[in-house]
């Protein structure tokens, strides 16, 4: 929840001219507040950057106040969507039901929906990571489409925290999701406490495919280095 329209504006005249030196196969989206969309649609509209939102709803209309379906996204030319993030489940009752009814309206509309899954810091103590993850995978991921589809892990407890889960374990985790997913080309992405000073080494493992970025995408140059990660 970050950044007015005024303010998204003037991160993308800082943060464009910074891609003209990132790999044509790298692909950027940003994911912002359903208030900026509309600009940032806009000053998107032709450039090589993707633009998201954070959540879609599992109707079309209805009475669900506060909430945003998936045409008035399409209408905007949104093409990606965050399902799942942990704050939505750890704040705003977000279940893996819920969670599985938006992935597939994501689908329905035409969006690639980035899938958030991972584990609190009480429950890796536990010893519990692997089945946590395996289990919102199995009721997450039921009837949806894993070729028009992200996941991202994202342990809960590097986030916003200054705690990074080490490079080669984010890269194990991840390993032990393509293994579970039917479609093992599925885009996976770790995501928690990324920044410019840990990306090289996170985007040298073999299993991690990018990168959900939070606090560190809100500067421009530090988003851009992300971006140009070497």
């Amino acid at each position: 929840m970050y950044k007015t329209q005024a303010e998204a504006s003037e991160f993308l005249r800082e943060f464009m001219p910074e891609l003209e030196k990132t790999p044509e196969d790298r692909e950027v989206v940003l994911c912002v507040p359903f208030t900026t969309l509309g600009i940032m649609s806009q000053n998107l509209h032709g450039s090589r950057v993707q633009l998201g939102a954070q959540n879609v709803h599992w109707e079309d209309a209805g009475a669900y106040t506060g909430e945003i379906s998936g045409p008035m996204l399409q209408e905007i030319g949104v093409r990606y969507v965050i399902v799942g993030h942990s704050e939505r489940r750890q704040y705003f009752g977000e279940t893996d039901a819920t969670v599985n009814l938006r992935l597939k309206a994501a689908q329905r509309c035409g969006f690639i929906p980035i899938l958030c899954v991972g584990e609190t810091k009480q429950q890796r103590d536990a010893g519990e990571t692997e089945s946590l993850i395996a289990s919102q995978l199995s009721k997450d991921l039921v009837d949806v489409d894993q070729k028009q589809l992200v996941v991202a892990y994202e342990p809960i407890w590097a986030i916003g925290t200054g705690d990074t889960c080490e490079a080669r374990e984010a890269n194990r985790v991840i390993g032990s999701i393509r293994s579970q997913l039917s479609n093992p080309n599925v885009s996976i992405q770790y995501g928690g406490s990324v920044k410019p000073d840990n990306i090289d080494e996170i985007m040298a493992q073999p299993e991690i495919d990018g990168v959900l970025v939070g606090g560190a995408s809100l500067a421009p140059q530090s988003f851009a280095r992300l971006a140009n990660y070497h």
